[in-house]
């Protein structure tokens, strides 16, 4: 054997695919910015993605599905729709590209493929771009308005225009705010621009302006005053809980729709993918999108009891110090809670286990549950104990999971990990709020006992729930096709 000329062989293929993947970038951008049509692949973000992010994607789209995914296809599918005159869509090239090479598939090539597939996707009824308003600038409060903000596109959709804080807006307050947005210890630096605009009190993201309010209480606001009407209220503050506290910020003059982001009480819970048709935006003006925990753990407990049945089972969640524990040990109104966040386990109770049955009802007093905060600032993991009705197997289980992963309502809730070594750093970032460790999952002798291990970033994958929800609310969902 030639070594070298098979190593020349190896850099020239190299090249080609670099090339390739750098044309599939640009097509994924002149979509996205001239169409509104999104492209992601089995779910994963390609949009201000650079070629080893979208090179890796690939490598794992093709363990995924059990067959290689090529950058060389996704361009020819990419193409095909760049073609054709589509409406706003979010497509997923992933499914396409592996539907495209599935066996008997009879198109002969992409453009008849994805005509065929798409042929349904027509104009929506019109959809009127909704104005949001962050009440609060926390973590995940920062987190949806950076992801708002980099997937503003032509603005079709939902509008970030204001953020409410307490305390005086000035200079110093400003430039404090923006460089909170712009660097992020755990999430990195966020991929735009932000700037400040003293004058008119406030932040230029993007080149978009986004008001900077002060104010006490929700019903002192004016936003018409600022051009906002209509708008989507949500409430990151953790301040207002209830129907009736939450009820203040329609008292605000511009403001429309409520959305909480924690458990809620009186208003309706919400998983998105599970439960959130069960309530029309039209008839309700108050939503929850309940806990990061429950975010991660109904998707998948729906497909569980979907497929084998559920009599009982146990959470146990190892989550993420938060914010209300204490750096150093000192007094708190919990006694674990005031031990050292960053050197302590810590056993602290979560309504999770309870507050899956506001999604699904199915489970009510089946799951009880704990929850360990453990010295890691992001990234957490839930591990459901469940006995199941049908006697299954440890193979029947993870085909379960992959079905709801690759079709199915809940494609956006749960991502199908195949990494042997997959840690609580390696799924920062990702936008699932349920990562499904087919590696570690657990199943007894006699296939009535299961155990899975669910990873969640419980920041940015339910920062993403939130967004997902809030298109809901506000009624600018776009044709999609996963």
């Amino acid at each position: 054997m030639d070594f070298n000329k098979v190593y020349e062989k190896e850099l020239s293929f190299q090249a080609d695919r670099r090339k390739a993947t750098v044309e599939f970038i640009n097509i994924v951008s002149d979509l996205w910015y001239d169409k509104s049509i999104e492209l992601v692949l089995f779910r994963n973000q390609l949009i201000n993605r650079n070629v080893s992010d979208i090179l890796d994607l690939h490598e794992y789209a093709g363990e995924f599905v059990g067959k290689p995914i090529s950058i060389f296809d996704s361009v020819e599918i990419a193409k095909a729709i760049q073609d054709l005159n589509l409406p706003p869509a979010k497509l997923d090239i992933g499914k396409l590209t592996y539907e495209y090479h599935l066996d008997g598939q009879p198109h002969s090539n992409a453009m008849a493929f994805v005509s065929s597939k798409l042929s349904d996707a027509k104009e929506n009824e019109a959809v009127t771009p909704k104005d949001v308003v962050l009440y609060g600038f926390g973590r995940i409060g920062r987190l949806v308005a950076r992801e708002l903000m980099t997937r503003t596109g032509k603005g079709n959709q939902l509008r970030l225009r204001a953020v409410v804080t307490r305390g005086k807006v000035d200079q110093s307050v400003l430039e404090k705010r923006a460089s909170l947005l712009k660097s992020d210890s755990v999430h990195g630096p966020f991929s735009g621009t932000v700037n400040v605009d003293v004058k008119n009190s406030a932040l230029i993201i993007n080149g978009t302006t986004v008001h900077m309010i002060s104010a006490n209480q929700p019903e002192d606001i004016d936003y018409t005053q600022y051009g906002i009407n209509n708008a989507l209220v949500i409430d990151n503050t953790g301040a207002f809980r209830d129907k009736e506290a939450l009820s203040r910020h329609l008292a605000s003059k511009g403001a429309a729709k409520v959305l909480l982001t924690a458990p809620g009480k009186g208003v309706p819970n919400i998983v998105h993918g599970v439960n959130q048709k069960e309530h029309n935006p039209d008839d309700t003006d108050i939503f929850s999108a309940a806990s990061c925990t429950t975010n991660a753990i109904t998707p998948v407990l729906k497909a569980v009891q979907d497929s084998l049945g559920v009599v009982h089972g146990h959470l146990e969640t190892i989550h993420a110090y938060t914010n209300d524990q204490n750096l150093v040990d000192n007094m708190h109104n919990k006694y674990r809670r005031g031990r050292a966040a960053g050197l302590n386990m810590v056993i602290t109770e979560t309504g999770a286990g309870k507050a899956v049955s506001k999604a699904l009802p199915v489970f009510e007093g089946k799951l009880t549950s704990n929850a360990i905060r453990v010295p890691v600032p992001n990234g957490s993991l839930a591990i459901l104990n469940l006995e199941v009705e049908k006697e299954t197997s440890l193979e029947d289980v993870n085909a379960i999971l992959k079905k709801y992963a690759l079709e199915g309502e809940l494609v956006e809730q749960i991502q199908y990990s195949v990494d042997n070594e997959l840690v609580s750093s390696d799924i920062i970032g990702s936008s699932a709020p349920a990562i499904y460790d087919s590696n570690a999952t657990i199943v007894s002798a006699d296939g009535k006992n299961v155990i899975l291990y669910i990873w969640y970033d419980n920041e940015y994958g339910y920062s993403h729930q939130v967004i997902r929800l809030a298109k809901y609310i506000a009624k600018v969902r776009r044709y999609t096709y996963y």
